[in-house]
C-alpha cells in the first residue's frame, strides 16, 4: 500500500494547510484531498506532480518509495 495518503496529510499539517485552503491553492477540490488522505482513491499522475511541486517534494517521496 502506497504511503501517499500519511505523506499528503503530514506535508498539508507541516504548513498549517487546511484541506480547504490546500484546495483553493492548488486548484484541486477538497473532496479530492479528502478522499487523497483517507486513502479512498489516488490522485492522477498530473494532480500527483501539482502536489509535489507545491509542497518541493518528489513524487517517489509523496508514494514512499523514497525518504
Amino acid at each position: 500500500m502506497t504511503k501517499f495518503p500519511e505523506r499528503l496529510k503530514e506535508l498539508r499539517k507541516d504548513k498549517k494547510l487546511s484541506q480547504n485552503a490546500l484546495s483553493k491553492q492548488i486548484g484541486i477540490s477538497q473532496a479530492a484531498i479528502a478522499k487523497w488522505e483517507k486513502g479512498i482513491i489516488m490522485p492522477t499522475i498530473e494532480s500527483a506532480v501539482i502536489i509535489a511541486k507545491f509542497f518541493n517534494v518528489s513524487i517517489d517521496y509523496l508514494a514512499g518509495l523514497d525518504n
